[in-house]
């Protein structure tokens, strides 16, 4: 082993725990590679200067592998290493031959995948730090995180959980949200905004990714899309490391880590439970042609990527961008085990829903597996057991699993099939009757199978990549210029629905059918079994101009406009009041009124959570459920009626009308002393659209309006 410079006593170290780690005689390293012949750790201390210039400026120890490796794992401790303020990378060099999977370059000072923290630059689209290297770092100085005594966890059943999927940066970025500009699209700034949360009526919010992410990786290189930020955070650069920038101020990654924790011990002390979404199938280091690369590749590409050895080992392409993470390898199964447990364990997740999950369930060829372990592993840990899994159960490579992703009673799935179904009954597609009286009573054709229940469908009609809820009612094609790529990106199977003219329109009729199109969504979406998920500014009608794949918008494009969530009279020029200024003033000229539309969907959730009637443990059966329907085999019947029976004695009625006509219909008679009262009418104006108290007088025939409605219940 050679020293780089005589001020530090070293030792041969210990393989485990993997990363860097606190021991008797000072810091540990260690770092797995199965195929390497060199390495070289790298650290920056504190006075060496900023990140950006440490190319020159490392202290490097050079590893010897007769005494600081143990099997695949390479280690060292130095004594007398800061406790904080340290950064660390590695250099790794092996066998040059991509033919047999090798990506090996000792140029490039390498992440380590267990590092708990990522420096790079400090502020989120700093374009003056776009070139900025990350390295890990570590911080045993700062005392553990205070939880407090009355902390508890939410522990909601996930059958009571209404989900709301969100962006940590785009939720208050805009300088509508009125927050002081150093808390703008962070941690603290999301904590600003719980009351927003809590008067919506959601009791869990499932984060886009916050694992370290380069914005800037884009911008890397000319290309067609070098405009664009990566708002979404589907680039993932390490596992364990909250993403810095999220945090407030530029304070860097210790301080964003803590607010991240404070950020969760908020959310939980109002009751809502924190889901992350994750993405283990795939990383940042992109592809072959344009290599992006900061860790895995140059550590060991054939065991952490999936590589076509008959194809001169080149990268598998499961994921869409470039690379496929080797998931089920052993050592990377490890890897995303420890990454889930730390999560829980260190921030208190209380779940993750996992991007391209089918790509967890191909083996290191990429071949399907029955029986994959890291699912079985996840499904089985003790330490993930209180936690929610979520899994998105398609990939870029054709393996469709909605309905049969392996599971073990577990795991809970995006339903795809729901999405789908609801989208086209609610249009008024012919023949889909059927299927959306499947969907919305829990999609027993799919999951009613060995101990499955209704909530391990995720029901959702909106997700974060395709339209908004208004583009949806809005746009029958993607209008996806902006994103450089000549529109050809993005899904072109939508199943929206202008509402008879494509776009912004000033026509009050189209206006009118639209936003009774997204009442009819929501009440749908909230009436069925299942745990529902909405989309961040759907409450209030957030559009992206036709746009369903933003992900590269760093603008109100994607970003939550506080202004219109005030807007009582809800406009339609969304531009009108821009400044915060303007927003207090018509919050004192409307007496601080939300708009029409976010009372609906607000009353519309609680009065679900009110209601155990939408949200039973089991699939329905006959006592649970009236069909007031004998056309089931008629395509043109677009009409759905049903009651269903609460065992405590509660009655709902429920009918959705996606003709363009009126349709009168027989109101089934109410049960003994108790009448039907309406609660919910599509058609009419706020505030009667939802009365949560009902609304009496209701008779044996009742007129639904064309494209909505109704909810009656008994009393």
């Amino acid at each position: 082993m050679a020293e780089a410079t005589p001020s530090f006593k070293i030792f041969p170290g210990q393989a485990f725990p993997l990363g860097a780690s606190e021991v008797d005689n000072g810091i540990n390293f260690a770092i797995f590679s199965q195929h390497a012949t060199a390495v070289t750790l790298c650290l920056s201390l504190p006075q060496r200067g900023e990140l950006d210039m440490l190319a020159g400026g490392m202290i490097e120890f050079s590893l010897d592998p007769n005494l600081n490796k143990t099997g695949d794992i390479w280690h060292i401790c130095i004594e007398d290493l800061p406790r904080s303020n340290v950064l660390y990378g590695y250099r790794i060099d092996g066998p040059k031959d991509s033919d047999k999977g090798h990506r090996f370059d000792s140029n490039n000072v390498l992440i380590d995948p267990y590092a708990k923290l990522v420096e790079g630059r400090r502020n989120f689209g700093d374009a003056k730090h776009k070139l900025s290297k990350f390295l890990g770092t570590y911080d045993f100085d700062s005392l553990p995180f205070d939880w407090g005594e009355d902390y508890k966890l939410p522990n909601i059943p996930e059958r009571e959980l209404v989900v709301y999927e969100m962006n940590v940066r785009a939720f208050t970025a805009d300088e509508s949200s009125c927050l002081d500009q150093d808390i703008r699209g962070t941690y603290a700034g999301l904590i600003e905004k719980i009351p927003h949360l809590l008067e919506l009526g959601i009791n869990a919010v499932e984060l886009l990714p916050v694992f370290e992410f380069d914005e800037f990786e884009f911008q890397r290189r000319p290309n067609p899309r070098d405009h664009m930020i990566n708002t979404w955070g589907y680039s993932t650069i390490n596992f364990f490391a909250p993403m810095s920038r999220y945090g407030s101020g530029g304070g860097g990654a210790v301080s964003a880590s803590r607010e991240f924790k404070e950020m969760v011990k908020a959310l939980h002390g109002a009751g809502i439970e924190v889901i992350l979404d994750v993405v283990y199938n795939h990383t940042n280091e992109a592809d072959d042609k344009h290599p992006y690369t900061t860790s895995f590749r140059g550590i060991d590409n054939k065991v952490y990527y999936m590589v076509d050895l008959n194809n001169k080992g080149q990268l598998l392409n499961f994921s869409g961008c470039g690379n496929t993470f080797n998931c089920n390898h052993p050592v990377v199964m490890e890897l995303i085990l420890d990454s889930l447990r730390h999560w829980v364990v260190e921030y208190h997740i209380d779940g993750f829903r996992f991007d391209l999950a089918s790509v967890l369930c191909r083996g290191t060829d990429g071949s399907p597996l029955g029986a994959p372990p890291l699912i079985r592993a996840i499904a089985k840990d003790a330490t993930l057991s209180r936690c929610k899994i979520i899994a998105e159960p398609w990939d870029c490579g054709g393996l469709y699993l909605v309905g049969s992703f392996p599971n073990w009673d577990r795991w809970a799935e995006w339903n795809g099939k729901y999405r789908d179904d609801l989208r086209r009954f609610i249009k008024g597609d012919p023949g889909m009757k059927g299927a959306f009286a499947t969907r919305v009573s829990g999609s027993a054709d799919l999951y009613r199978k060995n101990k499955r229940k209704p909530y391990h469908s995720v029901n959702f009609v909106i997700a974060h990549d395709g339209f908004t809820l208004r583009d949806l009612v809005s746009y029958n094609s993607k209008h996806n210029e902006a994103n450089g790529e000549g529109g050809n990106d993005g899904s072109n199977d939508n199943f929206s629905w202008n509402c008879g003219f494509e776009g912004e329109t000033d026509n009050v009729d189209i206006i009118a059918l639209r936003f009774r199109q997204m009442k009819n969504f929501h009440l749908a979406l909230m009436v069925s079994r299942g745990v529902p998920m909405m989309l961040m500014g759907d409450e209030y009608g957030h559009t992206r101009y036709g746009n369903n794949n933003s992900y590269g918008h760093d603008t109100a494009l994607n970003n939550f406009q506080w202004q219109q969530v005030k807007i009582y009279h809800f406009l339609n020029n969304f531009d009108l009041y821009s400044t915060c200024l303007m927003v207090l003033f018509m919050l004192k000229q409307l007496n601080a009124r939300k708009s029409d539309h976010f009372r609906f969907f607000s009353e519309v959730i609680h009065y679900r959570q009110k209601h155990r009637v939408f949200s039973h443990e089991n699939f329905l059966d006959r006592s649970d459920v009236t069909w007031h329907e004998d056309n089931w085999d008629n395509p043109d019947s677009k009409f759905l009626a049903f009651t269903l029976h609460d065992k405590g004695g509660g009655e709902i009625y429920l009918a959705f009308n996606a003709h363009d006509f009126f349709v009168k219909v027989s109101i089934p008679p109410a049960p003994p002393k108790r009448r039907w009262f309406r609660v919910v009418d599509t058609n009419l104006a706020s505030p009667d659209d939802f009365v949560g108290e009902g609304v009496p007088g209701i008779g044996s025939t009742y007129n639904v309006a064309p494209y909505s409605s109704i909810l009656l219940e008994a009393k």
